[in-house]
């Protein structure tokens, strides 16, 4: 429909985008690039129709979905919502007689034809045909192998069109700096919880989150944001940062409340009021592996803190998931 608007409209058009196209549904004795009819209908009347309200269609036209059990009942629902099984094979049969591939060449405005390289329902050979036919039309080929474009890599598609239409590609507004990470979080929360009940939890969060954000304020720190029953804050200076953390526990052990931290400093990235980058994610690694009422710091922090006064004991080195290489852990003993 939007390859005929364009070709009839042209001057109601500004540009066209084509995802997954094709310009004829079936083959036809000068055309190889789709299925004979009747081995299209066979395909659909033995994997798609018995199954039609099940969402197992997405196996085909979504399969990075289809990896996902809540994706596929939301796909269910939605074959289920979009049409009956008679009339989705009504409609199977209507897209069998699509055939625009005299009207390509009579396209007059700017377009862009996008296909994923492994299209699971539409050969690639199929888009780039139709992009050789329309004049000036330019192809781009992605990674993938889902048909929908809802599903798999958006961004890569979105920054593709939004550079079609507007003529650049989006800029992503993203400050990098060297920071201080620290990472807290109460040991056992889930256990807790469920032993004091929801209420007195509330209490016992309220408290933990006054401390915090007062330590916080006492050392300069900048408070990212909440982690539920953690806190995600950055420094300007690792001394400051480990004697906050420390502050922390200290402060919340008095409460009977049992924190642990994790500290490490290196580049960041600011995009907005949230933090992003390898230095978050390991301070985050650093953290998940301290004890009840432990403060541990990388080798990054403790060799920027020397003559600070503050001593460490070796913990070793460490794994880090999803982080490259070993790290040799510190674990805060004086401040």
């Amino acid at each position: 429909m939007s390859v005929l608007f364009a070709a009839t409209h042209p001057e109601r058009v500004v540009s066209l985008v084509l995802w997954g196209a094709l310009a004829r549904a079936t083959a036809a004795e000068d055309y190889d690039l789709a299925p004979p009819a009747d081995v299209f209908r066979e395909a659909w009347m033995e994997m798609v129709a018995p199954a039609w309200g099940q969402g197992l269609s997405a196996e085909v036209f979504a399969p990075t979905m289809a990896e996902d059990p809540d994706a596929l009942r939301w796909w269910a629902k939605m074959e289920r919502s979009a049409a009956s099984p008679a009339m989705a094979e009504k409609l199977s049969e209507m897209f069998m007689q699509v055939d625009v591939r005299d009207v390509l060449p009579s396209i007059r405005v700017p377009t862009l034809v996008l296909h994923r390289r492994g299209d699971r329902v539409v050969n690639i050979r199929a888009g780039r045909w139709v992009a050789e036919r329309i004049p000036g039309a330019r192809f781009v080929e992605l990674p993938g192998i889902d048909h929908v474009l809802f599903s798999g890599d958006q961004d890569a598609v979105f920054d593709e069109i939004e550079e079609f239409v507007t003529g650049a590609r989006p800029v992503v507004e993203a400050d990098r700096v060297l920071a201080t990470v620290l990472f807290t979080d109460i040991v056992g929360s889930t256990e807790r919880a469920a032993e004091v009940g929801d209420r007195r939890w509330r209490e016992v969060l309220e408290r933990h989150h006054d401390v915090v954000r007062r330590e916080l304020e006492r050392h300069r720190g900048h408070e990212v944001k909440t982690t539920g029953d953690g806190f995600l804050a950055t420094f300007d200076g690792p001394a400051r940062g480990v004697r906050c953390a420390c502050a922390i526990g200290d402060a919340l052990a008095t409460h009977g409340i049992s924190v642990r931290a994790g500290l490490h400093t290196g580049e960041i990235e600011v995009i907005g009021e949230d933090v992003g980058g390898i230095g978050v994610h390991i301070a985050a690694r650093v953290a998940a592996l301290a004890g009840g009422g432990e403060t541990l710091v990388s080798s990054t922090v403790k060799d920027l803190v020397v003559g600070s006064g503050i001593e460490f004991a070796d913990r070793g080195a460490q794994e880090l998931k999803g982080v490259p290489g070993e790290w040799r852990l510190f674990e805060v003993t004086s401040i």
